[in-house]
């Protein structure tokens, strides 16, 4: 039995097409009330693992709970307390907005018709034209409105500002903090636009082919990358300053003329140290970004 505050569990999830690995050995927490951002490269998994929540993928090795539940074995009781939102939601284009927001309300006991319609006039949406005649930013904002308005405890978004413009995406992610700062509901997001990742979430997971390239509280992220920029002395290699700063959270380097970029992991005062033991002179440190920090750490995977 699993704690109440724990709305997912996954333990040492991995999945396989073929020979193509989609998921690597994943084991995730993710407590009440939590924003979660999951970001990667396209096939770095987001999807697949978000297909593992919805029940729609059996876990080939390790197991998926969600509220203590298995969606697969019991997809009817994990789903209705679930919100869902895709990149591209399949809405059917013969109905209107108000067919089916009424049609969608009869599977939810717990539809809030009033909360819908407050939806429906934030968004903008004419609730008598058909699917059909609505732009891509529209029907995101129908989804969100169906996959919000029966007041789900997890809401699951699966890259639900890709390609929408910046009007679109601020409702979304307002939506997004609406929910879970009155709420206390949970929110899983992936996403490929890092900067509004970083000002939403407050914990995050990186994925990179599968794998868990960082699994930690937005704050921690944020706050332990760093980078500094180091006069490069003619003796040394790149190879030798990996060996020298290993040991202090160093995940990647590289050369620009006679400066050398380093990005670290780690404790800001014990770096700074470290570089300056070794008699290297410091031109510059600032803190990286998270797109900074996906940029840096998916060149050092690939050995760039």
């Amino acid at each position: 039995m699993q704690n109440e505050n724990t709305i997912v569990k996954i333990d040492q999830l991995s999945r396989t097409f073929g020979e193509q690995v989609a998921l690597d050995n994943i084991s995730l927490e993710v407590k009440k009330g939590q924003v979660f951002g999951i970001v990667g490269e396209n096939g770095a998994g987001k999807t697949t693992l978000i297909k593992h929540l919805l029940g729609q993928y059996i876990a080939q090795q390790g197991s998926v709970r969600l509220f203590d539940l298995d969606p697969v074995e019991v997809p009817e009781k994990v789903l209705a307390k679930i919100g869902y939102l895709s990149e591209e939601p399949e809405l059917p284009a013969w109905m209107t907005v108000k067919e089916l927001i009424n049609y969608t309300a009869a599977f939810y006991p717990n539809w809030d018709h009033q909360y819908a319609s407050e939806l429906t006039n934030v968004f903008s949406l004419q609730i008598n034209k058909r699917i059909s005649e609505l732009s891509k930013g529209q029907k995101a904002r129908v989804g969100l409105v169906l996959a919000q308005a029966h007041r789900p405890e997890l809401l699951l978004l699966d890259e639900p500002s890709s390609g929408l413009d910046p009007n679109v995406r601020r409702d979304i992610l307002s939506a997004i903090i609406k929910t879970v700062s009155d709420e206390g509901k949970t929110v899983i997001f992936s996403s490929h636009l890092l900067e509004e990742v970083e000002r939403v979430s407050d914990h995050l997971m990186m994925l990179d082919s599968g794998k868990i390239m960082l699994l930690d509280s937005m704050e921690n992220v944020l706050s332990t990358h760093h980078r500094f920029v180091i006069k490069s002395k003619d003796s040394v290699t790149l190879k030798i300053i990996k060996e020298q700063f290993i040991q202090s959270g160093l995940f990647n380097c590289s050369q620009d003329n006679n400066e050398i970029i380093l990005d670290f992991d780690g404790n800001q005062t014990n770096i700074e140290k470290s570089i300056l033991d070794s008699s290297h002179k410091i031109l510059s440190q600032r803190k990286l970004s998270l797109n900074d920090i996906f940029v840096s750490r998916s060149q050092s995977n690939k050995g760039e």
